[in-house]
This record gives C-alpha cells, sequence and structure tokens, in this order.
C-alpha cells in the first residue's frame, strides 16, 4: 500500500470509531431520559433532549459529518442536563 492509500484508510477507520463513539453516547442518552421516565422523575425540558437528537441526524453540523465530536459534545450536554436535578445544589447545614 502506498502512503495516500494508507492515509485514507486510517481516515475512514478513525471516522468509524469517533461515530461509534456518538452512536454509544446517543443510546446512553436515549436510555436515561426512558429510565428517568419510567421512574417518574422530571426530565428536563423536552427540547433538549429532541435537539441533541436532531442535531446528530441532520447533516448541518458545526463540523462536517466525519468528525462526530461536535455531536459527541452536544449529546453530553444534553445527557448531563437530562441527569441534573433541581435538587443538585449542596445542601447547607444550618450555623
Amino acid at each position: 500500500m502506498d502512503a495516500p492509500t494508507t492515509l485514507v484508510v486510517v481516515a475512514v477507520l478513525a471516522a468509524v470509531a469517533v461515530f461509534a463513539v456518538a452512536a454509544a453516547v446517543l443510546v446512553r442518552l436515549v436510555r436515561a431520559r426512558r429510565g428517568l421516565r419510567r421512574a417518574g422523575l422530571p426530565t428536563g425540558p423536552r427540547w433538549v433532549f429532541w435537539g441533541a437528537v436532531l442535531y446528530f441526524v441532520l447533516p448541518t453540523d458545526v463540523l462536517p459529518d466525519p468528525v462526530y465530536l461536535d455531536d459527541i459534545g452536544v449529546l453530553l450536554l444534553a445527557l448531563r442536563s437530562l441527569r441534573r436535578t433541581p435538587d443538585d445544589a449542596p445542601e447547607r447545614l444550618p450555623d
């Protein structure tokens, strides 16, 4: 194999690996929301969840689609906002 072919193969493998990570984070997001809803807990604003899913699916991105790093970031922020509850503030002990 010559150098350009090797470079293309490495780039494709890296893109596939990053896509696999993005898909895994999307699955975690969906499972977290489903689990919270089954437990009767608040899941936060719906637009955060659906916005993250649409950002992952739609072809218009900040970075081109072979680079899923922006998709991973958006999905992780949505997952973080789902897991955050209104009671996340640390409790203060009375003086």
